[in-house]
């Protein structure tokens, strides 16, 4: 089948355009909020909804139902399929329909359910994560048409927010459904929503809960403070335990990487000062490059600590208290052998001889991109004939496990980490909003990268 000419594809991109951007309203509307319940109607309707619009643009979808590991009820999910060739190479076009919650609609400019177009970018809760990734979808199978050259598969999931509980349950069940050459996780985004990006690396996961014991039971601050710590200071202690002088972290057998594929080029100060609301003060944390710290390098956050609250407080010495720390690891480490080592050192630097206990959470490994694949060439390519500018790759802090488990079940798949959102998108945030212009050239970046795929 002959190439499309990249005008003719930025063509029939522009010519579809209000339907694309009409899609992506109606899908902000339905407000599919996963933490409202992932097996409830209106998850039901909103995989309805999306199976309709794949239908539209030529893929054989349909709505199917999965099921978590203790066999009760999952998520809505959207499977499907448009076969040109037996012969032909299978791509799976992944995005997923959940949203999240809007705990209060005040703190936004606009109605966080009604698509609102502002200066070019489009708000509304899930408008970039995911809402973005189908709409890209929907309107590069539409500019592609009967022109479509290489095999297609969708999986559009309903509990993305929700951390994919039973995400490997229903690919085991549909194993063929997803089996394919290529993997594009519309998930991600760009540098900026004029330079576009392929997502090289994701950060792994594990999370533990740490448990400082000190006394039987609460005594007196006055008659014991002194030769007797509380629990809270010796927690702080241990805490504070876990990194050297330039606050990186040093936890020996919890690895560190660098940027993969190289650093194209450094994340601003400036910009993360202002994106994040950081005091003026604050000194940045760590050493080497922002981007490494920030994507590549491990980090453990404090996400959790019991301890009496201020109000109602009393002197008395505190005799334990739990904190969990959720820790990102690099890429390519495996999350449990960072996660046993965490808990090695906790354990063994207990301050003044504190009883030490862990508790393991769970475990989500981290992903590389191949920066040699043939398809990541071919999406390069594609992002620079759409933007009009050379694309500057970027990692994310963030995990994304399924991705990894695909790649694991898949191993001979090339998977490609795009997406629709941008420094300014506010995912998960008050005002979260796409750029329209970005949204195009994703669009037709799709379009142009499914047409050099079918070589």
């Amino acid at each position: 089948m002959a190439q499309l000419e990249s005008g003719v594809i930025r063509a029939r991109v522009e010519q579809d355009w209000q339907r694309i951007v009409d899609v992506l309203n109606r899908k902000i509307a339905l407000q599919s909020v996963s933490a409202h319940g992932i097996t409830a109607d209106h998850m039901k309707r909103s995989a309805e909804f999306v199976a309709e619009q794949m239908r539209e643009v030529g893929v054989d979808a349909q709505v199917a139902q999965s099921h978590n590991p203790d066999g009760t009820p999952g998520a809505w999910e959207v499977i499907g399929s448009r076969i040109v060739d037996p012969k032909a190479p299978t791509v799976l076009l992944y995005a997923h329909h959940d949203v999240q919650p809007v705990p209060d609609a005040s703190v936004w400019n606009t109605d966080p359910f009604v698509g609102t177009e502002i200066d070019g970018r489009l708000y509304g809760r899930g408008a970039a994560d995911d809402g973005g990734g189908i709409a890209i979808h929907s309107g590069a199978l539409k500019a592609l048409g009967d022109d479509l050259g290489v095999n297609v598969k969708i999986f559009i999931e309903g509990e993305e927010e929700m951390g994919s509980p039973s995400f490997i349950p229903f690919i085991e069940d549909h194993r063929d459904e997803f089996d394919a050459d290529v993997i594009i996780v519309a998930d991600s985004g760009n540098w900026s929503a004029d330079i576009p990006s392929l997502t090289t690396s994701l950060r792994g996961n594990t999370d533990i809960d740490v448990t400082v014991k000190v006394l039987e039971h609460p005594v007196h601050s006055g008659q014991y403070g002194g030769p007797i710590l509380d629990a809270n200071t010796l927690a702080a202690m241990l805490i504070a335990s876990m990194y050297d002088e330039n606050g990186d972290l040093a936890v020996p057998g919890i690895v560190a990487e660098e940027p993969i594929g190289d650093l194209q080029r450094d994340l601003d100060e400036a910009t993360v000062r202002e994106d994040s609301g950081m005091v003026p003060g604050y000194r940045l944390a760590g050493t080497g490059s922002l981007a490494a710290r920030m994507w590549t390098k491990p980090s453990v956050s404090v996400i959790g600590f019991d301890a009496h609250p201020v109000e109602g407080s009393f002197n008395v010495i505190s005799p334990q208290t739990t904190f969990r720390l959720s820790l990102r690891t690099a890429p390519n480490q495996r999350p449990e052998e960072a996660q046993d080592a965490l808990a090695s050192f906790l354990v063994d630097h207990a301050p003044f001889g504190a009883e030490v206990s862990i508790k393991r959470g769970e475990n989500g490994m981290g992903w590389a991109m191949d920066p040699n694949a043939e398809a990541t060439k071919d999406a390069l390519e594609a992002m620079q004939e759409a933007f009009g500018v050379a694309p500057v790759n970027k990692g994310e802090g963030g995990s994304i496990p399924f991705i990894p488990e695909l790649q694991r079940i898949f191993p001979k798949a090339q998977v490609l980490v795009t997406g629709p959102e941008d420094p300014k998108a506010n995912a998960h945030s008050p005002n979260e909003s796409i750029s329209l212009p970005g949204l195009k050239n994703n669009v037709i970046t799709e379009a142009l990268l499914l047409n050099k795929l079918a070589r």
